[in-house]
């Protein structure tokens, strides 16, 4: 390859990674896992964007080292699992920066031997076999690498590392652009993809050669960087003399030392000896030259003489480091001159120097050498501190003492230098400046002054508001208040000059978000139209309703309530039967005898046929025999079928043992009896007989369970003329137990409870489900942790009738986290209850952000929690609010969620009754409910103080109903573990071009590690089978195992001598054995354990092929195992929606490929035919209109008519799609019920095309989804009409979707521990599929052990303020209804899940709360007393967009907005298209921010419609941008320096991972050089050490590290929105003009193209984009009386253009 050609590789390399940056995703890394995906760092991405850090001075270590620390924390406190990477190769890209060549080495070193990070040094590159082997085998989700390094050459290596991932499925994560909260880290991902694979695979020569030619490239600067001052001296050479140089320092120190000594003593004679050696070679190269040879040598002199002065300043330096603590460090004066330029070339070599000895430190290993300081090897800023002291302060006649320690520590590393140089004499210690050259530059301000720096008046603005007193005024006392002359004071914002000037009434009550959320049916109007709608809509949802759960609806009537009785109590206790009660008892006896006589003469008539079909095919005849028992009640009738069919069964063993002899038997007849044999034994046993026993016995005998036979009947029972010894060949060939765990494992029958409940109509509860019945009844509140489909949401249906029999005023709010799922539950509740109420009061409501109906004059309200919020903080709604008796929040672990957890938690803490959270997937619910008990004993007391009984809810007076509900606070915690059905896990692989599936056993995703630290997970379970085969390989693998005839299945305890082994026998049997397992792997015998979990590991696995053009063939082998309906899980939208497309179009193709050309041909015949009768009909209609009736031509006519249904059936069965090229199931759903499904999605974005994919039984499922069109998809897959559905997470979140299999098609970020539990909970039909089955398609190995084990979140808390939550908390204390209630609900702040149990963090947060007052103040939102003004309500409004709704309001008072919206011409309403244009920049600006990585600016990528990149704001609007953010800015630095107080000094002046610490000694000159204290009070003191102080926190962009870490709290929680934001490489990261863009051409496919977007996510957003302005454009018009304010037709003007483009995609 020559050059040209290389450098165009390279090239094409950059622009596929560039292509790919734009659809990066900004992702959460540790998506809810505890303990994280496994992930890789390259370690010179991580140095190479820490350097870049801007807050750090170059040559400042320890300032380095906690930036690096700082990130590595985080990362491992958010539960990140990882090891570091560094590459051989990668050191080449260095030596043009050789100052970063000793920090490198030291970076690693210090990994290594301070930390416990696991650091991996022993690649030489990226290509390598050895990497490769090593991320088959440990297989990371994703690696972290930077997308830009130090200079080009480090970028192509970057580069290599990217491509080399992808090509084996790795992901890449870029290392700038990363953005962190309280609980995650956000950052771009690059998935490597089908393409990105198939690049590599086709270039794979040239990326090796290309690689090689870069090295080499980079080889050269070596050599090029080392001739230049070392002259003939190589590497090698180099190398040698830094061990000479420590081998000569081991026999000076033998007593050993610690690093930082060593590196300087060495490093020092190092440089000066090359140094010496670099001037000798330039005075030969000179005295060659003829010039006067004394004068050079005299030059050489003084040069080598500054040297070692400046080599003895470093050894002070030095030593300070050694003697003074972090604490009196961080106060030093920070020098701004550089380094003269005459000193560079020695300051370079002994960088160099620095690197040979680090690199050489293995030779100490023998020697005691102290490693803990690689941290702090130097400090180049306190160095210039020391040669700015003796340049300039003691040449002026200042002469400070070292200090008598400091000095001996100095002359003993001198006098090691000078032994370590020995070619030549450096001089004694003192003293310390012999020449009088310049080391540093002169500078007019060589000392930066952080006291002079600007700092606000720290002072807060006093307010005189009861309600502040009470929530922070334990700490009003100890914090400074300004004066009320104060200018800030005075200053405060007067709004009503705005006001008056332009007719705005800024301070009138906004209509609220319920006002305008669309309203789907008028619920006022008794126009016919509006009421058959309403008619039809209920129709609708009862019909979807019935779908989801196959209940009879209930008709619920108010009754007068009366203490519930006590289920508990034995009946004996009960008071004596009134006569009315024995007559209701004698009337249901005979009724149910009526009934049993119905059955049984229904069965008399069955019998025959069901008999003669068990003779014919047993299999079909018991299928049919089983559809009986499932409708039939009676026993007596129920056991003389099962008896029947054991008859049939024995018989049919028999028949076939006799006919097969030895050969293989079909034990599934024997399944099937002995399924018999379980039901009478367990369900009837009181009707057995003793024939009927001697029947069972004779079964168990032929079975060949002879102890079991002689346990049930010892008397000898054979008797059919058998021999003793003939029974072997009818034996099933293994004993009872074991064949019934690996046989009929899904068949045990489960432990249930037989009493009936008579508060449960539909199934006897178990005992956990009537605790929760217990709960409601009482009033209690409940967290309820229970696996998928168990049950858990039947208490939500009792808490809902039982407040519909209270009353017609009561309230269920039913909060769940996706629109899909309101609309699920609505339907639901629409199909369970049906009551008479008053008229305009409904049943059922729903509100979410995208429509509402009856959602406050319904009795049970379906809604998000975010809607939710609304309500209960809307000033006009509280006496809704208290009409509330009961709030159920479904899939409670939203709470730790990624979007919107913040507002779960707000809910929680707001409501005053009673409430049920529900969750399947919580690993710490102990603590969540102790949060919530505090709660809830909080508003104990808030209601003994406020002397009301709320939870009473109803005032008489108000209201007809009044009844007074015993209170209760009690929070409860229930827990049920145990799934109904198993489930199983298989992988598929890819061989040949088929697919194969593999049994994953889940102990083989465990290691012996793993159980030894954390034992097996608690959800870990076996299926009995599975249970059979772990006992088998650990019999196997220890030959000697002691307990191993205790444990056999047939003599365990658990399951011996038990003709019926019931689910929970077989449940015991495994924990029996886990425990085993367990205690060999504490007992010294690991290796037997590994080499069992090894044996029960499928052979590695992972797909080779094309998984994308392999999907159709895995469905249709489903489909072969009878393993359909499934739902297969992608994360990614655009994947979503093609895989079904692909499936959909490989049975298009397998029809035509069946369909004969005949077909054709045929199918156009009638066609035409069709065509010609259709004309013949008209033509006749018009004739028979013109003449009279004519008999004969009317019998023409319907001959017409015939011909032409005659045909049009013979169009349709000759289109009609055949039974195997679909997966629809026909059978399952009427003509007319698809078609009025499919009716309600004709207008829809997508509705063809699901229509289209569902005749062939395909559907998918998204979040881009209007509700429509996932309904049609819910309901027909339910219905069993569709059975192949792909969809996202979002459909994990309790949709009720329960399928046979559960198919994982994608590996993704997104797919975690929880999302993995909710989404494998949907496979195995209560009541339909005795099994489930999992698959993973395209998940590598050890990514599937990694999901069954990792343990599902814990819940933690989110930092729970904004400005704008407190402004609507504010607001609701002013203006609400109920003004204590909104007082005690801010008070509640206080209660956050976050400082649960942690007080600094309450008392941060009560600070942050008078920060936000404050800064409301000065806004003009509120002013002294607490009291709202100004736009309060329009920035209140606008809450989902903080911080850009204060901005924008800002804009509006600075009048920015009147400037620019000026119409065509005067007096027109008209806005001219520029206008627009630049009203949608702003709007872009402030609510379409979605950032670019950086590095895409650089594309040459062409783009066809957009122009991608969001311009800046208009200038006017930029500056007003800037006055508002450094406004914010000022004010936070001053609360920050007022939180500083509450830091923890000790953990700030220690490293947070290595938690390495400093000492100290007291020396004049150290106090002299540190002695700055002022202005560096809430920055971290290693921020200090490069310079950094207070008045950098007014600083835009300023670097979350540099605040003190454990205040708990930085920028992020600032409200400022910067214009310009920039990476941590300091590179600016370009808005996507997505919004723009689309405003202007309209085409969703634009923005697919050049923006890169997902086009369900484009449309989301823009959809989102577009509610904005409407909701600006309503707000406005409802706060100006000027009809015709330009702002305001402006605003409306857009909102209309904009949903018209919107609508028209």
């Amino acid at each position: 390859m020559g050059l040209e050609e290389h450098m165009m590789f390279l090239e094409k390399m950059s622009q596929l990674i560039m292509s790919a940056l734009p659809k990066a995703k900004h992702s959460s890394l540790f998506n809810d896992f505890v303990e994280s995906e496994f992930f890789l760092i390259d370690g010179d991405s991580l140095l190479a964007t820490c350097i870049c850090e801007k807050s750090l001075k170059q040559g400042q270590q320890l300032h380095f080292f906690y930036v690096i620390e700082c990130y590595l924390m985080d990362l491992i406190s958010k539960g990140g699992q990882f090891a570091i990477v560094f590459f051989k190769d990668a050191e080449y890209a260095y030596f043009s920066f050789p100052e970063l060549l000793p920090l490198r080495t030291a970076f690693i070193l210090h990994l290594q031997h301070n930390t416990t990070i696991d650091v991996q040094t022993e690649f030489s590159g990226c290509l390598s076999q050895g990497w490769k082997s090593f991320l088959e085998d440990s297989y990371p989700y994703y690696l972290m690498v930077a997308d830009e390094g130090l200079n080009h050459l480090q970028t192509h290596l970057f580069n290599f590392l990217i491509i080399q991932s992808w090509s084996i499925k790795v992901n890449v994560v870029l290392s700038s652009g990363q953005t962190s909260n309280i609980l995650r880290l956000y950052a771009y991902l690059m998935p490597s993809t089908y393409t990105n694979q198939t690049f590599f695979k086709e270039n794979k020569k040239k990326i090796e050669n290309a690689y090689k030619i870069l090295i080499k490239q980079l080889q050269e600067c070596r050599i090029l960087a080392l001739e230049s001052l070392f002259g003939n001296l190589k590497w090698k050479n180099m190398m040698d003399e830094a061990c000479e140089t420590i081998s000569l320092l081991k026999q000076l120190w033998p007593e050993g030392s610690d690093i930082r000594r060593v590196l300087c003593v060495t490093s020092c004679s190092l440089s000066l000896r090359m140094y010496h050696h670099f001037l000798e070679n330039r005075n030969k190269t000179i005295s060659d030259q003829n010039t006067d040879i004394q004068e050079v040598e005299s030059n050489c002199l003084d040069m080598m003489q500054e040297m070692e002065d400046l080599c003895k300043l470093h050894c002070l330096s030095v030593v300070f480091l050694l003697h003074s603590p972090l604490s009196q460090r961080a106060r030093a004066r920070f020098i701004t001159s550089h380094w003269a330029k005459n000193i560079q070339t020695f300051l370079k070599m002994k960088k160099w120097c620095e690197y040979f000895i680090l690199s050489n430190i293995n030779i100490f290993e023998f020697w005691n050498l102290n490693l803990i300081h690689l941290c702090d090897l130097s400090d180049e800023l306190l160095l210039k501190n020391i040669a700015f002291y003796y340049e300039n302060e003691n040449v002026e006649g200042l002469h400070l003492n070292l200090g008598d320690v400091i000095m001996k520590d100095y002359e003993h590393l001198w006098n090691t230098v000078s032994k370590l140089v020995r070619k030549f004499s450096v001089g004694k210690p003192f003293p310390l400046r012999t020449t009088k050259l310049s080391f540093l530059e002169k500078s007019p301000s060589p000392i930066k002054d952080t006291s002079k720096e600007n700092i606000p008046n720290l002072g807060f603005i006093p307010m005189s508001c009861e309600l502040v007193d009470k929530f922070v005024g334990d700490i009003l006392k100890d914090l400074p208040f300004l004066k009320s002359d104060d200018p800030v004071v005075t200053s405060l914002v007067k709004q009503k000059e705005f006001d008056e000037l332009v007719h705005w009434h800024s301070h009138r009550p906004l209509s609220d978000d319920y006002d305008r959320t669309k309203c789907q049916f008028d619920e006022k109007s008794r126009d016919p139209r509006f009421l058959r709608s309403v008619q039809k809509y209920h129709v609708f949802q009862r019909f979807y309703g019935s779908s989801l759960e196959s209940v009879s609806p209930k008709v619920v009537v108010t009754q007068a309530v009366k203490p519930k009785s006590n289920f508990s109590i034995p009946k004996n206790k009960k008071a004596h039967e009134t006569k009315a009660e024995i007559i209701t008892r004698e009337n249901k006896k005979r009724l149910f005898a009526k009934e049993e006589q119905k059955e049984e003469e229904k069965w008399n008539a069955l019998s025959f046929s069901i008999e003669e079909e068990m003779k014919e095919n047993l299999n079909s005849g018991i299928k049919n025999l089983e559809d009986f028992l499932k409708s039939c009640k009676s026993n007596s009738v129920k056991f003389r079928v099962e008896m029947v069919a054991l008859t049939a069964c024995l018989k049919a063993w028999k028949e076939q043992c006799r006919g097969k002899g030895e050969s293989t038997k079909d034990l599934s007849i024997a399944v099937q009896m002995m399924k018999r044999i379980h039901s009478l034994m367990e369900r009837y046993p009181e009707l057995l007989q003793e024939a009927d026993q001697q029947l069972i016995a004779r079964c168990l005998k032929y079975l060949g369970f002879d102890e079991l036979t002689s346990s049930l009947y010892p008397t000898q029972v054979v008797g059919d003329d058998i021999e003793e010894k003939k029974m072997d060949k009818y034996s099933v060939g293994m004993g009872p137990v074991r064949f019934q765990l690996q046989y009929m494992g899904h068949y045990l029958i489960r432990d249930e409870r037989k009493d009936p409940d008579p508060r449960v109509q539909d199934f006897i509860p178990d005992t956990w489900q009537r605790e929760l019945l217990d709960v409601v009844d009482n009033n209690e509140s409940a967290v309820i942790v229970a696996p998928t489909s168990s049950g858990k949401t039947y208490a939500s249906y009792y808490c809902m009738e039982k407040v519909l029999k209270e009353s017609n005023e009561g309230v269920v709010v039913y909060v769940a986290p996706t629109k899909a799922l309101v609309n699920q539950v609505a339907a639901t509740v629409h199909s369970r209850f049906t009551k008479n109420l008053p008229n305009g009061e409904a049943l059922c409501g729903v509100f979410t952000r995208d429509y509402r109906h009856d959602a406050l004059n319904c009795q049970v309200l379906i809604t998000v929690p975010a809607c939710f919020e609304i309500l209960l903080l809307s000033p006009h709604r509280q006496a809704w609010v208290k009409r509330i008796r009961y709030v159920i929040f479904d899939e409670v672990h939203c709470l730790g969620g990624e979007i919107g957890a913040e507002v779960w938690e707000h809910l929680l803490v707001m409501i005053r009754c009673p409430f049920l959270a529900l969750s399947a997937t919580i690993s710490n619910p102990e603590h969540l409910t102790e949060w919530l008990q505090s709660v809830k004993r909080y508003w104990k007391q808030e209601d003994s103080t406020m002397g009301k009984n709320r939870n009473a809810g109803y005032c008489a007076s108000s209201h007809k109903y009044h009844f007074r509900m015993k209170e209760s606070y009690k929070v409860r915690l229930v827990l049920y573990g145990e799934r109904y059905n198993d489930l199983e896990k298989h992988i598929c692989s890819i061989t040949h071009d088929d697919i194969y599936f593999d049994h994953f056993h889940p102990c083989a995703a465990l290691t012996t590690d793993h159980i030894e630290k954390y034992g097996f997970p608690s959800d870990l379970t076996l299926s009995p089978r599975e249970t059979i085969q772990l006992y088998d390989t650990m019999f196997q693998f220890w030959e000697s195992w002691p307990r191993a005839q205790e444990l056999d299945p047939e003599k365990s305890i658990h399951c011996k001598n038990k003709i019926v082994i019931k689910k929970l026998d077989a449940r015991k049997y495994e924990e029996s054995l886990k425990a085993e397992l367990t205690s060999w792997i504490k007992n010294g015998h690991v290796e037997e354990a590994k080499m069992v979990l090894r044996n029960l590991s499928p052979d590695s696995v992972f797909s080779s092929g094309n998984t994308v053009k392999m999907f159709p063939l895995l469905v249709e082998k489903l489909r072969k195992m009878e393993k359909l309906p499934a739902l297969f899980f992608l994360f990614n939208l655009g994947d979503v929606e093609e895989r079904a497309l692909s499936v959909r179009t490989s049975l298009e193709q397998k029809q035509a490929e069946k369909r004969s050309l005949k077909a054709d041909k045929e199918a156009h015949d009638v066609t035409n035919k069709l065509r010609k009768v259709k004309k013949s009909i008209e033509k006749q209609k018009t004739i028979d209109e013109k003449s009279q009736k004519n008999p004969r031509k009317m019998d023409q006519r319907l001959i017409h008519e015939a011909e032409h249904t005659n045909l049009l059936r013979t169009l349709e069965k000759n289109l009609e799609i055949p039974q195997e090229c679909t997966y629809a199931n026909q059978k399952a759903i009427d003509t007319e019920t698809l078609q009025m499904v499919f009716d309600r999605v004709k207008s829809t974005r997508k509705g063809e095309q699901l229509k289209a994919l569902a005749r062939r039984g395909i559907g998918y499922h998204h979040s881009s989804l209007n509700f429509k069109e996932k309904q049609l998809v819910e309901i027909l897959f339910r219905k069993g009409f569709i059975r192949v559905v792909t969809a996202t997470g979002t459909l994990a979140l309790g949709i009720n979707m329960p399928c046979k299999s559960v198919v994982f098609a994608q590996n993704s970020v997104y797919l975690d521990a929880l999302n993995y539990r909710q989404m494998s909970g949907r496979a195995g039909r209560r009541g339909q599929d005795l099994m489930g089955d999992v698959y993973f398609f395209d998940i590598p190995l050890p990514k599937i052990g990694k999901l069954i084990k990792s343990n599902v979140p814990e819940l933690r808390g989110q930092f729970p303020l904004s400005i704008t939550l407190v402004l609507r908390l504010m607001l609701l204390a002013s203006k609400g209804d109920d003004p204590e209630d909104a007082k005690a609900k801010l008070r509640l702040l206080k209660h956050s899940l976050l400082s649960f149990k942690q007080p600094r963090v309450t008392e941060m947060l009560k600070l942050y709360f008078l920060f936000s007052l404050q800064f409301l103040m000065k806004q003009g939102y509120l002013d002294q007393e607490g009291k709202l003004m100004g736009f309060a309500g329009l920035v209140s409004h606008l809450h989902y967009h903080e911080p850009s709704n204060l901005v924008f309001v800002s804009f509006l008072v600075k009048g920015l907005f009147r400037n620019l919206c000026q119409p065509t011409r005067k007096g027109s309403k008209h806005f001219s298209q520029d206008v627009m244009e630049k009203l949608v920049l702003v709007l872009a600006n402030l609510f379409g921010r979605r950032l670019l990585p950086a590095k895409f600016q650089d594309t040459t990528l062409k783009f066809y419609q957009s122009k991608v990149f969001l311009e800046d704001l208009p200038e006017d609007f930029n500056d007003a941008l800037h006055e508002y953010n450094m406004n914010v800015t000022k004010d936070f630095a001053s609360f920050l320096l007022s939180v500083s107080k509450l830091a923890d000094m000790k953990q700030e002046y220690q490293l947070p991972l290595s938690k390495i610490r400093k000492e100290c000694e007291d020396s004049q000159l150290v106090s002299h050089l540190m002695n700055c204290k002022e202005g560096r009070v809430a920055i971290s003191p290693f921020a200090c050490l490069s310079g950094n102080s207070d008045g950098d926190l007014f600083q835009p962009n300023t670097p979350n590290h540099v605040i003190l870490r454990t205040i708990g709290i930085n920028h992020t929680q600032a409200p400022v929105l910067w214009s310009k934001i920039f990476d941590n490489q300091g590179r600016r990261m370009p808005l996507n003009a997505y919004a723009l863009d689309f405003y202007k051409h309209g085409s969703l496919t634009g923005l697919v193209q050049d923006n890169r977007m997902n086009e369900g996510t484009a449309y989301e957003l823009l959809k989102d984009f577009a509610l904005t302005i409407r909701s600006i454009s309503v707000s406005l018009r409802e706060l100006c009386e000027n009809e015709d304010d330009n702002v305001v037709l402006a605003f409306e003007q857009l909102s209309e253009t904009f949903f018209e483009k919107l609508n028209q995609v």
